[in-house]
């Protein structure tokens, strides 16, 4: 395991974010990054995923973007057949547990279809950390043998990535100096992940993202830095 993760998230989402993701990786301290399989540019993805081997990539799990990837989970989508969740979702009072952990397999089943290796875990817009989808999240850690991000307040028996993550580095806080400082404060021997979302802005995110200016603000800071 590296002791800092730089990860990039949403590989896959649009070929705007994944060019800005391999960029960040081949120019910059991108080491690690997490995919959307049930997004447009999924297979742009996949085809950089096999050309950049060193690029450790991992799986997005979503219930708040685009359509599931399961054909039945029907009490998981709208009326038009895409995920009915926001990142509100911690706000449901029940959910489907049972639909989630089908759904979040064919996901996970999906992405080893693409003949990748299964670096970790995690989730747009950290839905792995709601209360009622650890269990979850747990046996699908098991069951594929990987660790997961770890958001957690506290849970036990969780194989975890890092000894802490970082989001500290979005928005406001996409700075030389604040990712100069996040780096700096990791305890000696301690495992840290630290979460970005760089990307070249197209049409697609435009339509489809509120942080577009910053991901290209991240850009410029990951592929300028020398600090790992």
């Amino acid at each position: 395991m590296r002791n800092v993760i730089i990860n990039a998230d949403d590989f896959g989402l649009c070929r705007g974010v994944n060019d800005g993701i391999l960029d960040s990786h081949k120019f910059g301290i991108v080491n690690s990054t997490t995919m959307l399989v049930n997004m447009p540019g999924v297979e742009h993805a996949v085809e950089l995923a096999r050309l950049h081997p060193e690029l450790q990539v991992g799986i997005h799990l979503t219930l708040t973007c685009g359509r599931p990837v399961s054909a039945f989970v029907p009490s998981l989508v709208d009326e038009r057949g895409f995920f009915r969740f926001t990142s509100r979702i911690f706000e449901q009072k029940e959910i489907d547990v049972d639909a989630v952990e089908l759904e979040w397999e064919a996901q996970i089943d999906t992405f080893l279809s693409f003949g990748l290796p299964l670096s970790h875990i995690d989730s747009h817009h950290h839905v792995h950390s709601f209360a009622p989808l650890i269990p979850v999240v747990k046996r699908l850690s098991e069951r594929y043998g990987v660790p997961v991000r770890n958001v957690f307040d506290d849970v036990e028996g969780m194989n975890l990535l890092t000894d802490r993550f970082s989001m500290g580095f979005y928005g406001k806080g996409v700075s030389v100096e604040r990712l100069t400082r996040i780096l700096e404060n990791r305890r000696e021997g301690e495992t840290l992940e630290i979460m970005c979302h760089p990307a070249y802005v197209d049409s697609f995110l435009k339509e489809n993202s509120s942080y577009c200016e910053e991901r290209l603000r991240e850009l410029d800071v990951l592929t300028n830095l020398n600090l790992l």
